[in-house]
């Protein structure tokens, strides 16, 4: 095989392989003999085909098969040979002899990684932020809990829909005056306030009471589920059945029991180690924020241009979408498309760096997945979708790409476990408010 750079600027490389025609003959003739000793064609016996009659019948694909193997080992010979590493997969032109005849010649397109030299983490200083659930946030998640758990009574007087409230109704949902599907139900129980219709719905019912109609109009939310409806515009025929209040429910041991609980304090236990696991995860998060902004400081290398593009791309899809939906952060909403564009592609190129820098933190020092932790991985994910959780298992064992997704947050959470260990943390008291208020992240 033969090399010849022709291009080297930073991390980008181009170069013209050659593998002669000889070698790919050697070898044509090689993949041509191992076919025949296990060929079984009519009038042979097995293994005694004449290699003429092999390569007459199987010559063609041989041939393609040889050509696509020496593509692939004349790239890996030349990666290890130079010690290059490509930033992404690398773009290869065949010049001459993809139809089998003469040299094969290649032009190879690559960017590679950058050199990244372990930076000195002694000097690395965090500060865990640390809250303890207080008896007011735990009373406050016990009055929710109450509130889910009681009861509504038939309403006796004549008095119209009030907050609070829930009103048993029939409607028929229409489009252009049109029912459309799934859109029709009869004896719903609308509660007036609360949540789990379409926005508009339940406050329109408002003031209504048994035996009244009305027509009330709702915009669908742009990501609703039935695309067909998602920021469409309709109407619903509305009748007023009957109007029931609520019954509050005490906060006692009679509430804990009624949801499986031996009594309040087991409940009040629970729900303390609920909200302690979630200050734990927000102050985790936090710290691994400090961690990030720090090493950012630390990535003096450049960041191949190809990845930073697969990033930005991706970023720019989101911000496209929030930006359609109306959800764009407040402090983007001023900013024109050319200013928006260079802010992203900054946080890319930062992302790209952080995340090569954790690549070889971890490489460095023999940081690995196991199989283990893949597995509990796996389930944890499966667990998000109720009902669905066996269906989401199977899929990840049966695409082992899909399941490559959750391995690299695994590791990048144990290159950041371990950069913590080296680090001085100083453990610092804040209040619940204190530790919720997150700063705008980069990363």
């Amino acid at each position: 095989m033969q090399v010849t750079e022709t291009l080297s600027e930073g991390l980008k490389h181009a170069f013209t392989v050659v593998v002669p025609s000889a070698e790919l003959e050697k070898k044509e003739e090689a993949r041509l003999k191992e076919v025949g000793a296990s060929a079984n064609l009519p009038g042979f016996r097995p293994g005694k085909v004449p290699l003429s009659v092999i390569r007459q019948r199987f010559g063609a694909s041989v041939k393609g098969e040889v050509l696509e193997q020496a593509v692939n080992d004349a790239l890996r010979n030349l990666f290890e040979e130079r010690n290059l590493r490509p930033a992404q997969q690398p773009k290869v032109d065949v010049v001459s002899g993809g139809d089998g005849k003469g040299d094969l010649e290649l032009k190879v397109e690559t960017e590679v990684l950058p050199e990244i030299k372990e930076p000195d983490l002694s000097d690395v200083s965090l500060v865990r932020l640390k809250a303890t659930p207080d008896a007011a946030t735990v009373d406050k998640a016990l009055n929710d809990i109450a509130k889910r758990q009681r009861d509504f009574v038939v309403v006796e007087e004549d008095r119209p829909a009030a907050q609070g409230d829930a009103l048993v109704v029939d409607f028929v949902g229409k489009r252009d005056g049109v029912p459309f599907e799934g859109g029709t139900a009869e004896d719903v129980s609308v509660e007036i306030g609360g949540e789990g219709f379409i926005p508009g719905f339940a406050e329109q019912l408002e003031g209504m009471k048994p035996g009244e109609e009305k027509i009330i109009t709702v915009t669908f939310p742009e990501e609703y589920g039935a695309k067909e409806l998602a920021g469409q515009v309709a109407t619903f025929d509305i009748k007023a059945k009957e109007l029931k209040k609520p019954v509050d429910v005490e906060v006692n041991d009679e509430l804990a029991k009624k949801i499986g609980f031996e009594n309040l304090d087991k409940i009040r236990e629970v729900i303390t180690k609920q909200v302690e696991d979630e200050y734990e995860q927000l102050s985790r998060l936090r710290l691994k924020r400090d961690l990030l902004d720090k090493l950012a400081e630390k990535t003096d290398f450049p960041a191949p241009e190809s990845m930073v593009d697969a990033e930005f791309d991706q970023i720019w899809a989101r911000v496209e979408a929030d930006r359609k939906s109306g959800e764009l952060d407040e402090e983007d909403q001023g900013k024109d498309e050319d200013t928006l564009k260079a802010d992203y592609r900054k946080i890319a190129e930062r992302r790209v760096k952080l995340g090569l820098l954790l690549a070889e933190i971890g490489r460095a020092k023999g940081i690995t997945v196991t199989q283990d932790e893949m597995a509990r991985a796996i389930r944890a994910e499966a667990m998000r979708y109720r009902g669905q959780e066996q269906a989401v298992f199977d899929f990840f064992m049966k695409n082992p790409q899909a399941a490559e997704s959750l391995r690299g947050p695994i590791f990048e959470n144990k290159v950041i476990d371990y950069i913590t260990e080296l680090a001085k943390v100083e453990d610092k008291d804040v209040t619940p408010e204190e530790l919720a208020d997150m700063p705008a992240a980069n990363v």
